[in-house]
């Protein structure tokens, strides 16, 4: 069993992929313990922080999840020198994530795009970036598993599946398209297009793992109010009463390793500042994206001085996202965007094509968010007022959209996130994290994604087209523990372990060698049900 003190496995970190691990190594007779650096919070607490968000701030993902001071994470800062990401560089990683008991998936989308053969390819297929160290069908059937536990909805029929190469059908049928998502599929079959629809975290018209149908309430980001969507918190309860020991509110800033460079120990400081030793046979950091890299990073002792896991020099380089762009769009006619899930369909043939050896490909989508929290300003600042106003709010909420271009882009070691100088309230450092897209998306842009998006505003009826100025982050956190066959070259392995300590695993998004367009959380959880096979495996071994 468990204690409070030391488990079989320890993991540190309680989102998606924390949660798959545990839960499916408790049911194979192991003892858990997860830590996480955040607090548990209640669903309707979060409802009410939401409800309590100005409307100028109700974009922020962020807003409703105030971090406590000994678990900061990206959060609106009043002064420059309280920002807990310290970032440089030609582009900014202005990434968001919570640090609460179940993860970021608190405020994710619940978008599940599966990769595709070639999106495993690129070096092989294209000359540009790093193939995986296995092929898609290695990887499906932890798809299909992930798409399972999770509960995702898609569509049955294979022609409108990403990609139709699946060996089980989704347990869901997909959710239906809002009136301007059914509209825009009609327009962008006319360029020859296909908007499909998004497979998603979330229960379509049924009840699954205990978890009522979508309400439609259009929230999914920052929250679902009723628990439709997934999110990692749902699983807490359960993975408790099979066992599993949960300390939140514990920030573990050291992993101690042994004479023999195996990993001994975790250490944490709880919310007093104290410190605790966990032990454990095997553990996980299952931490989202950049605090896995900085807590190895901080890890650094006599025996690994760049850092625990760090002999290749790759931990923190690498850090990968889905730049993007956004062209709003002032129609004609109304679209009415609003009804049902805020990312609900797509175009994902973009992201295809041999052209991939010269730019990155794209993924676009219709954003289904409803417009008013969008709008409502831009019409205040017009100087209406009663009816004129009431009807102003109206048409823009009508016949205003916007078209998202997510891009993939390569692994670059010079995207780096290092320890700050700049300390925290525990007096750890900050991460810092120098970034830039690279020629590789900016030539897509100009050349591919942006002309595509332009001919989608036209024959959409835009009478006003208006284009992001630079790259904004889709907060798909990839990259900096990436995964290889070569120790030199890469942090693990193809089971997501450490190359330099055996009984150490860091899956997650961290791992992934290529991005493709599409949101990364469901082949992170695939590879946490590939790492979990091969961790409860090891245990049996001895």
């Amino acid at each position: 069993m468990a204690s409070e003190t030391g488990a079989e496995v320890v993991i540190v970190g309680t989102g998606a992929v924390g949660a798959v691990i545990a839960e499916q190594l408790l049911d194979a007779g192991h003892s858990v313990l997860m830590i996480e650096a955040g607090p548990r919070v209640s669903r309707e607490e979060i409802v009410e922080n939401f409800r309590k968000v100005p409307l100028s701030a109700k974009g922020d993902t962020s807003a409703s999840y105030p971090p406590r001071p000994w678990a900061p994470h990206p959060f609106a800062a009043d002064k420059p020198e309280d920002e807990y990401l310290q970032l440089t560089g030609p582009d900014s990683y202005a990434q968001t994530y919570v640090r609460y008991a179940g993860g970021t998936t608190w405020h994710w989308a619940g978008t599940c795009w599966r990769l595709t053969p070639e999106d495993m390819r690129l070096k092989s297929l294209y000359g540009v970036g790093r193939d995986w160290p296995f092929d898609y069908d290695t990887l499906e059937p932890f798809y299909v598993r992930t798409e399972h536990k999770l509960g995702i909805c898609g569509p049955s029929n294979p022609a409108l599946q990403w990609p139709a190469r699946r060996s089980a059908p989704y347990p869901m049928e997909a959710l239906p398209f809002s009136p301007g998502e059914q509209r825009f599929t009609e327009v962008v079959k006319t360029l020859g297009y296909s908007n499909i629809p998004v497979a998603q975290a979330r229960n379509s018209g049924v009840s699954y793992d205990d978890r009522p149908p979508c309400c439609s309430s259009n929230s999914c980001v920052p929250i679902c109010p009723v628990g439709a969507k997934y999110d990692a918190a749902t699983s807490l309860e359960r993975l408790e009463r099979k066992g599993a020991t949960i300390l939140v509110d514990s920030v573990v800033h050291k992993v101690e390793t042994n004479a023999r460079n195996k990993i001994e120990a975790v250490h944490y400081y709880d919310e007093h500042k104290q410190s605790h030793r966990i032990t454990g046979k095997l553990f996980v950091l299952a931490c989202n994206g950049l605090e896995n890299p900085k807590l190895l990073l901080m890890s650094a002792d006599d025996r690994n001085p760049n850092g625990v896991a760090n002999r290749s020099d790759q931990v923190g380089r690498n850090m990968m996202d889905h730049p993007q762009l956004t062209l709003t769009v002032t129609t004609r006619e109304p679209y009415w965007s609003g009804v049902g899930p805020v990312v609900n369909s797509g175009i994902m043939e973009t992201s295809q094509g041999a052209f991939r050896s010269e730019h990155a490909g794209a993924y676009f989508r219709y954003n289904n968010f409803g417009r008013n929290r969008f709008i409502t300003f831009a019409a205040l600042k017009k100087g209406l007022v009663g009816k004129a106003l009431d009807e102003e709010i109206r048409r823009m909420t009508a016949c205003t959209a916007d078209i998202v271009v997510a891009h993939e882009m390569l692994p670059d070691p010079n995207n780096r996130l290092t320890l700050s100088d700049k300390k925290d309230w525990l007096g750890l450092p900050k991460p810092a994290i120098h970034y830039d897209v690279g020629d590789y998306v900016r030539e897509s842009s100009e050349l591919y994604s942006l002309p595509i998006g332009k001919r989608i505003a036209e024959a959409m009826g835009a009478i006003e087209v208006k284009i992001a100025p630079k790259f904004a982050q889709s907060k798909h956190i990839m990259g900096g523990t990436i995964m290889g066959d070569d120790p030199d070259s890469s942090v693990v392995d193809a089971d997501c372990r450490a190359h330099d300590h055996e009984n150490l695993f860091v899956p997650g998004g961290g791992a992934m060698p290529s991005t493709a367009s599409g949101n990364s959380t469901i082949t992170m959880t695939a590879l946490a049900f590939k790492a979990a096979d091969a961790i409860s495996s090891q245990i049996r071994g001895g």
